[in-house]
C-alpha cells in the first residue's frame, strides 16, 4: 500500500505536539532533551514506534489521518514518553512505573498502552486467531513465525497462547 500524502497542517499540528510536550517535560524534570527525529514509516496496526538508539519516532500516516486529534493527543505523547525515560532512566520495562510516570506527572496524558483506532483501513492479509477470552487478528508475519514454529502469541488479557482458527 502507498504511504498517503500527509497534508502540510496535520504534519505541523503533530509537530507542535511534539514540541510543546517536550518543552514541558523539559521544564518539570530541569533538563534540555534534544528534539526527536520525526518520521512517517511506520505501517501496519501499530500508530508509532520509538526508536531508542536513533532517537526517532516513527509514525502511522493511515492512522494519522483516519484519528487526527486522539493521534495528536495520545500517539506523540505515548512514544515522547518512550524517548524521555529511555534518556531519563536508562533501559526499562517499556510500559513500566518509569514511563506511567512520565505519561501522567510529566506530560499531564492518561497512560494506556494501546490505542482504540479503528484498524479496517491497516490490516491486510491477516489471520485469526483465538485464546480463552477472545479472537486475534495476527499479520502476515507473525501467523508465518507460528506456522514456522519460531514464536509462541499470548493474549494480554487472559494469557493464553493464540490458535489459529480453522
Amino acid at each position: 500500500m502507498k504511504t498517503p500524502r500527509l497534508p502540510f497542517a496535520l504534519q505541523q499540528a503533530v509537530m507542535r505536539s511534539l514540541r510543546e510536550k517536550l518543552a514541558q517535560a523539559n521544564l518539570r524534570l530541569g533538563r534540555s532533551y534534544p528534539e526527536p527525529a520525526l518520521s512517517w514509516k511506520q505501517r501496519g496496526t501499530s500508530a508509532g514506534t520509538a526508536w531508542l538508539q536513533e532517537y526517532e519516532i516513527r509514525l502511522n500516516p493511515v492512522l494519522l489521518l483516519e484519528n487526527q486529534q486522539a493521534f495528536i493527543e495520545e500517539v506523540v505523547p505515548h512514544e515522547l514518553a518512550h524517548l524521555l525515560v529511555w534518556k531519563h532512566f536508562g533501559r526499562v520495562a517499556p510500559h513500566g512505573k518509569e514511563w506511567k510516570w512520565m505519561m501522567e506527572s510529566v506530560l499531564g496524558v492518561p497512560a494506556r498502552r494501546t490505542h482504540q483506532f479503528e484498524l479496517d483501513s491497516v490490516r491486510k492479509n491477516t489471520f485469526p486467531y483465538r485464546c480463552r477470552c477472545q479472537q486475534h487478528q495476527l499479520t502476515v508475519r507473525r501467523h508465518n513465525r507460528v506456522v514456522r514454529g519460531e514464536a509462541v502469541y499470548r493474549c494480554v488479557r487472559c494469557g493464553d497462547p493464540l490458535v489459529a482458527e480453522k
